[in-house]
């Protein structure tokens, strides 16, 4: 991927140049506001001028207003026609850049961290990427089809002035100049106060999110009023922010208010009458000058409502720009090539890893798993074997030392074709809200239905597949929530069985079956597992039994290897467990180990 943009002009700057034909054009052709509220006056001073002239001679008339008329009706049908054409152009253009920037994003944020997305809210990094796409749109509307025109009308203006008499010219650059020079300071409290404004915002709405995904827990629990009253405190501060933004914004059209009053209102027209009157001026002028003064201070009095928006924007995209330009933590090095896995080996060569720097799990760990053998991981929560696990997903990066497999490190070799030869199934499934088809063909998207449904049968998953009303067609709700844990668990099965990883990682995958479906899936697994290098967390150690090696885990230190028998024999850590653990389950805590072996 590309280098990503630091800051958030050269980010939407990024995106224009790809389309920069299209947007010179709806730069230029948006000019034709600013010929209309400049020149449209001066050819009625022209007109009411020739008009003057031949007060007495009104029939001869018609000679004289030719031209000027002319003028009008060429400029009329020019500004009509540059309004229809920026039209056409902008609805091609602007759907194609919020596109590109959606997918931009989009591709990036997807390429964060495991860890990146176990610290932050779905809810929040969605809004994020929503708020960039809607705010870079706006901020480009603002800018290209109002600020640039009235820009633009403002130089006309302060030309034409000049042409009347220099004074008026003066005058109109001095009033600009104050205004924007006023405008600075309140311009940048909007940015910032628009900044924490969308902040608090993207916040909450991660925590709405949150809330809804855990609505079944809201609801066993009855703590809707809790969950009310928790999400109360981040309305607040969103609350308090809105009204902050809402109060800058309002100042300043305030100040802008204020300043179109003195310098266009009494300054200009102030000024006009008085040169009317010692006879500087003809009618034409007078008509010219108020008319101009009258369309320019629209047009300001208009930008100026505006550029609270255009800072609330900017501040909403610089909070959006944080989602891309967060380093990522783990990246494929330059020149990394695809993993080959040949036969399935897997080697920790003096591996050190520390999630923290207080907080070391390994440390110059040297541990070999040979290709095709079956090695089960137990220990205690927080022993080590999940982060082992995420460690070969490369989730992580090592601190010290290297992973290898099939004598390759990991670290050198793209991410995408490591976990494309890991099939993992997690303890906790997580379907997408589609089909069953699409979530079971993710294994491998260009299996044949044939293939899926074979996936299904020795998932055991096919017969409750059939019975649903749309079949393989049928959705499975967010995280697949309109299933049983033991369905969405043999859904991930299958979907593990289509992919045909050759190395394959087992965490509780089958703790959500009943015993029954288990004893069958078991089956399924074996045929799996057969000539593959499969690892297997499990807390029920009657799983372990057929193992051709168990690995026990203590604080990010192996204190037992071998086989099932032969660790009982040992009768030491591994065989306390066996023997103390109720209902084929481990202890959840070491702490409740101990005070067993007390006994």
């Amino acid at each position: 991927m590309k280098k990503t943009p630091l800051s958030l002009f050269a980010f939407i700057f990024s995106f224009i140049k790809n389309q920069k034909t299209s947007f010179i054009l709806i730069s230029v052709l948006s000019l034709g506001w600013a010929l209309d509220s400049t020149l449209f006056p001066y050819i009625l001073k022209m007109v009411i001028d020739a008009l003057s002239a031949y007060d007495e001679k009104r029939a001869l008339i018609w000679g004289a207003l030719t031209v000027p008329v002319l003028w009008g009706l060429t400029l009329w049908i020019s500004v009509e026609i540059c309004h229809r054409i920026q039209g056409f152009i902008v609805a091609k253009t602007y759907p194609k850049l919020e596109s590109a920037i959606r997918m931009t994003m989009f591709d990036y944020a997807e390429r964060h961290s495991y860890h990146y997305f176990a610290h932050n809210f779905a809810g929040s990094i969605s809004n994020k990427l929503s708020d960039m796409t809607r705010g870079t749109t706006s901020i480009l509307e603002l800018i290209v089809r109002l600020f640039l025109p009235v820009g633009c009308a403002l130089l006309i203006a302060i030309t034409l002035f000049s042409l009347v008499q220099p004074l008026f010219g003066l005058i109109l650059f001095l009033w600009l100049a104050l205004t924007f020079i006023l405008s600075i300071p309140l311009a940048r409290k909007c940015n910032k106060v628009s900044e924490e404004y969308a902040e608090s915002r993207s916040t909450l709405n991660g925590k709405i999110v949150d809330s809804f995904m855990n609505s079944t827990n809201v609801k066993l629990f009855a703590r809707f009023n809790f969950e009310r009253k928790y999400l109360q405190k981040y309305q607040d501060r969103e609350q308090k922010f809105h009204y902050k933004s809402l109060i800058a914004s309002e100042k300043m059209k305030l100040i802008f208010g204020i300043l179109c009053f003195l310098g266009a209102g009494i300054a200009i027209n102030g000024y006009m009458f008085f040169a009317w009157e010692k006879g500087l001026l003809s009618t034409g002028d007078v008509v010219f000058i108020f008319n101009t003064t009258w369309n320019i201070t629209m047009m300001v009095w208009f930008a100026a409502l505006e550029i609270p928006s255009l800072f609330k924007e900017w501040g909403t995209c610089t909070s959006a720009l944080s989602l891309i330009t967060k380093p990522h933590d783990v990246v494929d090095k330059p020149g990394a090539k695809p993993l080959v896995v040949s036969e399935g080996s897997i080697l920790f060569d003096n591996a050190s890893f520390s999630y923290t720097e207080n907080q070391t799990l390994f440390s110059d760990k040297h541990l070999e798993i040979k290709a095709g053998t079956k090695v089960g991981l137990v220990g205690f929560s927080g022993s080590g074997k999940t982060t082992l696990v995420h460690l070969i997903l490369r989730y992580f990066d090592l601190q010290k030392g290297r992973i290898l497999i099939d004598d390759q490190d990991i670290a050198t070799v793209t991410s995408d074709s490591l976990r494309e030869s890991i099939s993992f199934i997690p303890q906790d499934t997580s379907l997408f809200h589609r089909t069953i088809l699409e979530n079971i063909r993710y294994g491998r998207p260009d299996a044949s239905l044939e293939e899926v449904e074979a996936a299904a049968k020795k998932a055991h998953c096919h017969e409750f597949i059939e019975k649903m009303p749309d079949k393989y067609a049928s959705l499975v709700g967010e995280r697949g929530i309109t299933l049983s844990g033991g369905q969405r668990q043999r859904i991930a099965i299958a979907r593990a069985i289509l992919k045909d990883a050759p190395i394959i990682i087992l965490d509780e995958a089958t703790a959500a079956l009943d015993s029954l479906t288990e004893g069958q899936i078991q089956e399924s697994l074996k045929d799996l597992m057969h000539k593959r290098t499969t690892l297997v967390i499990a807390h029920r150690l009657s799983t372990l039994a057929d193992m051709d090696r168990i690995l026990v885990f203590k604080e990010g230190h192996i204190i037992e290897d071998g086989t099932h028998a032969e660790l009982l024999k040992r009768k030491s850590h591994y065989a306390h467990l066996w023997k103390m653990q109720a209902g084929g389950f481990l202890l959840d805590e070491e702490e409740d180990f101990a005070s067993e072996m007390d006994v």
